[in-house]
Formats: structure tokens, sequence, C-alpha cells
């Protein structure tokens, strides 16, 4: 069963003076971020159900998360910071005798939830800070993973070859025209691309293709 909040209050909490339960001016602005219902409403479309289990408070779970990215804290270095801290506490939403979920249940709330979650999260973000005009959504910036993959790296014998083949193909182009029609025009598009490919192979197929371009070349 889908929790959403937290509805009774400690004992403990009632009686605390009204200096301990203040924020950091961070903490108190994604506080109030985060209490519009809009971030609960991905959670109740999907996973809403009145039977089962409850689960922890989807309140204290989205708080949990923010703090886990924002200083960049693994599960159990979560749970021990949280549940020493006492506006981190507060701003989850978790009383003085409140225990801190566990990070193997934040782990697999995690898992359960997927990525589809969190990217609806991410654009009813962006949405509410368009609507409070803290930016301006006319373009966005994003800080994403960089991945190693294969790249073709320009040569000089690839770009001569390419520029053969640019070559033929303006010639082509005159002659549809219909300029220059007499004049003797062979493309050496394939020749050359032969031999930078054997280039990239190695000095070992190197000879045999020059020799064979300057031969057709010469016409023997």
């Amino acid at each position: 069963m889908l929790r959403l909040r937290e509805s009774q209050v400690g004992l403990f909490d009632a009686v605390m003076p009204p200096a301990a339960k203040l924020l950091s001016d961070e903490l108190a602005a994604v506080d109030a971020l985060l209490d519009d219902d809009r971030f609960l409403a991905p959670f109740v479309a999907r996973f809403s159900c009145p039977i089962g289990r409850p689960t922890i408070p989807i309140e204290t779970y989205l708080r949990l998360m923010y703090l886990k990215h924002c200083y960049g804290l693994g599960y159990e270095t979560l749970v021990k910071e949280a549940a020493d801290s006492l506006s981190w506490r507060r701003f989850c939403r978790l009383g003085l005798t409140d225990a801190v979920p566990h990070s193997t249940t934040l782990l697999k709330l995690m898992r359960r939830f997927g990525s589809e979650v969190v990217l609806e999260l991410n654009r009813e973000t962006l949405k509410a800070a368009v609507e409070k005009k803290v930016l301006r959504s006319r373009r966005l910036r994003v800080d994403c993973t960089a991945m190693e993959a294969d790249v073709r790296y320009p040569s000089d014998s690839g770009l001569c070859a390419h520029a053969i083949s640019r070559i033929g193909r303006a010639v082509q182009a005159a002659r549809v025209a219909g300029l220059a029609l007499r004049t003797r025009f062979r493309n050496r598009r394939r020749s050359a691309a032969k031999v930078a490919r054997k280039l990239s192979l190695g000095p070992g197929h190197l000879g045999i293709g020059l020799g064979r371009l300057r031969s057709r070349r010469t016409g023997n």
C-alpha cells in the first residue's frame, strides 16, 4: 500500500523549541517546493494500491533522495547522516523517535519506481521553476555522462579522398549543366578511397595501393 504522508506527530516534536525546528535557507526552499502534491502524483498514478504492507511515506523518500543526490552520498551514509542530524530529520519529516528507513528499503524503492518516475519528477520540477519565474524554459543545459566510443578522426588520406570525391561530383554537375562536354575526365574516387583504406591498415599495404594508382594514371 502506498503511503504518501506521515499524519502523526510525535510528543517530542510537539514540545521542541521553535529554534530547533528551523531549516537552512536551501532546505527550507526545497521543502516548500516538495510540499506541492504534483510531486506525489507520479507515484499515485503508477503504484497506488489500497491493500498490502504500507510503504514508507513518499514525502520522506523524496526528501531522502534529494539529500542523497545533492551531497553525493551512498545509501548507508545517507541513513547515518539523516539519523544524526536534527535538521535533516525535520526536512525528511521524521520525528525524534522515528527510525530512518533502512538503506536496503531505499534501494528497493528506487528499483521499484524506476527511471520513468524520475523523469516525470524532473519535468514537474522544471514546470514549477518556470511558474515561479526561477528560469525561462527557452533553453536547457543538461549535464550528462560522457560514454567512451569509437570516433572517426579526420586523417590526411581521408581528407584527400573526400576532396577527390567532391571534385568528381563537381565535374559531373558541370557536365549535366552542359559544360566541358569534350574534356576527358576520369573520376578517381574509388581508387583514392582504396588507397585511404590501405593507409589506415598499415605500411605493408601502402606500396601495393600506390603502385596500382600510379599504373592506372600512366595507363600501364
